[in-house]
């Protein structure tokens, strides 16, 4: 038996009439409510204003930017490149129209091989995961008279060219790694430990650094290497395994 009649109660699901939920018509008018009593008079005219208003103030304040000191600023207009723009205070269209990208050009950056600086807050300046065993993999290298030696090093570059740094390479920070440990493994190669380690670091140094430039120009990069700093940490043992004593 029912417990309500046939208008639609809980008693009875399948009740005629339709049904009216108060709650969201109440919470539709207090809303407009709001909205009136925020507008003096609640005519469109000064719904418009408002809108204008708001507009301008954002407009207003994305129309301006600083550059500092030490860099200068890369400018896009809808994505493409405009021009370059010096320190100082400027203007640009505002609303998303122009974009600026800050470009450290007269800072000197380093990357760091085999150990990491506290605090660093260029994510290329050591290595990705910051992993000891990752830094240790990184300055294994494999000498000219096939001994295995760890070798530390410290890449010094500016950003020479930023438009390049911005648009050909893809990771500038990442592919200058790349570049660094590759160019490294080869000069030490051709070396023996001694050199590696003692009379040769030098050498390594300035054979290194000239060919990490004209990598860094052939792949137009727009990076300067201003100085490459190496340590011999000494040799691990044969990388021959000829070399090795096999147990009677």
């Amino acid at each position: 038996m029912s417990t309500q009649d046939g208008n639609g109660g809980p008693g009875n699901p399948w009740g005629n009439g339709p049904q009216r939920n108060p709650d969201i018509e109440d919470l539709l008018r207090q809303g407009q409510d709001r909205i009136k009593s925020m507008i003096p008079g609640g005519s469109p005219r000064r719904v418009v204003l408002l809108v204008i208003l708001v507009l301008a103030g954002v407009g207003a304040w994305t129309s301006y930017y600083t550059v500092p000191s030490d860099s200068v600023v890369v400018v896009q207009r809808f994505g493409a490149y405009l021009k370059e723009v010096p320190p100082g205070l400027h203007f640009k269209l505002p609303l998303g129209i122009d974009t600026t990208t800050i470009v450290p050009v007269k800072r000197q950056l380093k990357q760091e091989f085999g150990f990491t600086t506290p605090g660093a807050r260029d994510p290329y300046q050591s290595s990705r995961d910051g992993r000891r065993g990752s830094q240790k993999r990184e300055t294994q290298m494999v000498t000219g008279d096939l001994n295995a030696a760890l070798v530390e090093w410290v890449v010094q570059y500016r950003i020479s060219e930023p438009v390049k740094f911005l648009f050909e390479v893809r990771e500038p920070g990442e592919t200058l790694r790349y570049v660094s440990e590759s160019v490294m493994r080869e000069v030490v190669g051709d070396r023996t430990v001694d050199e590696v380690i003692t009379i040769g670091r030098q050498e390594i140094e300035t054979e290194a650094l000239t060919k990490m430039q004209a990598l860094s120009t052939k792949y137009a990069m727009g990076i300067s290497i201003d100085q490459v700093h190496s340590v011999g940490r000494g040799r691990e043992g044969s990388a021959d395994p000829r070399s090795r004593r096999v147990p009677a």
